[in-house]
């Protein structure tokens, strides 16, 4: 081969060709799959609104799982993860820069906590809270996050403990009351599809 090729130069040219195609293939897979695994820090770029409160957004991760019971039976679970200073559960969230929209922001603090992706849906509602850790007032944006794709490896992988739970486990563990009325929202988002359909076949 190694004769031939040097004899040839058009085949040379051919195979090197082949090469530098096959590498970018395999480089351009492997992006696919691939997530940085540094998180944004500092609040230089942090929005605060009127009344000073810090702008937070975050999203509630969820999916359906097959049941035993019957292939038709969906159930929703979701993408609950630990603080960073302690083994209370939450969903993702993390404060709304100046240079990303809050839909972007939501869908980036959830990929860098929860190392998961996917598409962010209609706002569930805002919240009002008070931070556990300074005297200050936080407003919090929650987004639905039907996920599509989650990562062995993280940004925060080695600082949060994450797991998926069903409706009444997230309920039971989450320690944030605002986010379990965000829940809420979305459990009742979820079932009105549902009650739809029952009132048209009645």
């Amino acid at each position: 081969m190694g004769l031939l090729l040097s004899k040839n130069p058009a085949n040379l040219l051919m195979f090197f060709e082949f090469v530098s195609k096959r590498i970018r293939f395999d480089w351009v897979e492997k992006e696919k799959n691939m997530v940085s695994l540094v998180s944004r820090t500092g609040r230089c770029l942090q929005r605060y609104d009127m009344k000073g409160y810090r702008q937070v957004v975050g999203c509630i991760p969820y999916r359906y799982r097959e049941t035993n019971q019957s292939s038709s039976i969906k159930e929703l679970e979701v993408l609950l993860i630990s603080s960073q200073k302690g083994q209370a559960m939450m969903f993702p969230k993390g404060g709304w820069e100046k240079d990303e929209s809050m839909e972007d922001a939501a869908k980036r603090e959830t990929l860098e906590e929860a190392g998961v992706t996917g598409k962010v849906e209609k706002k569930l509602g805002v919240w009002p809270y008070k931070s556990k850790r300074q005297e200050i007032m936080h407003e919090g944006y929650m987004f639905p996050l039907h996920v599509s794709q989650q990562f062995d490896r993280w940004p925060e992988e080695k600082l949060r403990l994450r797991k998926w739970m069903t409706v009444a486990e997230a309920r039971e563990v989450c320690q944030c009351g605002w986010m379990k009325e965000a829940l809420d929202e979305l459990v009742n988002r979820q079932l009105k599809p549902q009650e739809a359909n029952e009132t048209i076949c009645t």
